[in-house]
């Protein structure tokens, strides 16, 4: 995983409570066990015709958007069964953060642990994100994990929570794993002087 590092991108608006982790990437797609290539499967079912065109209406089918690190999503992001794969999906993209004004706890879980951010704003700081890509697509936002803050376009900052944890490994670009590692020689140590 690479550090995470403050970023300032378009933000890709797909405003729909309660999009589950079957509309991000499909069941169909869970059989793979590599990430690669998993962001062309994200949200397969509204982005394809069933011949596999682009559907034109759909947000990230906007050359616009392609470019988006930011997507700005409903309330109750990523609800219903736990997947690893939609993080993966939603990274494998191009994302590198989503900013809800909530989201499903595994969901949540699975995204820090692979290196995609969800920022949970306030309903009020949601709503003027909105208006302000309603006023200019081409709107800016940052997001700054460092400091827990999304600067909107107006150049006024919201603060958003993560666990201590969770924003340590993203910065510094280790998983729990990697993490652990880090104690190798302290482990070694111990098992030495302990039967």
């Amino acid at each position: 995983m690479s550090q995470y590092s403050a970023f300032q991108s378009i933000v890709a608006p797909l405003l729909v409570n309660d999009i589950d982790t079957d509309q991000i990437i499909p069941a169909r797609f869970l059989k793979a066990t590599d990430k690669k290539g998993m962001g062309d499967h994200l949200f397969a079912d509204w982005r394809y015709q069933p011949d596999g065109s682009p559907k034109p209406e759909f947000v990230l089918n906007n050359a616009l958007y392609r470019q988006a690190r930011i997507l700005l999503a409903g309330e109750n992001f990523g609800c219903g069964s736990s997947r690893e794969h939609a993080p993966w999906a939603l990274c494998g993209f191009g994302f590198r953060a989503v900013i809800s004004t909530s989201f499903a706890d595994i969901f949540k879980s699975n995204a820090l642990k692979n290196g995609l951010l969800p920022v949970e704003v306030s309903a009020d700081a949601h709503w003027k994100l909105v208006r302000f890509l309603e006023a200019d697509a081409n709107a800016q936002v940052i997001v700054d994990l460092e400091s827990q803050t999304v600067t909107l376009p107006d150049g006024s900052r919201e603060s958003f929570p993560i666990d201590s944890f969770s924003k340590y490994c993203l910065l510094n670009g280790v998983d729990e794993l990697g993490y652990l590692m880090r104690f190798e020689g302290a482990i070694r140590d111990f098992e030495s002087t302990h039967s």
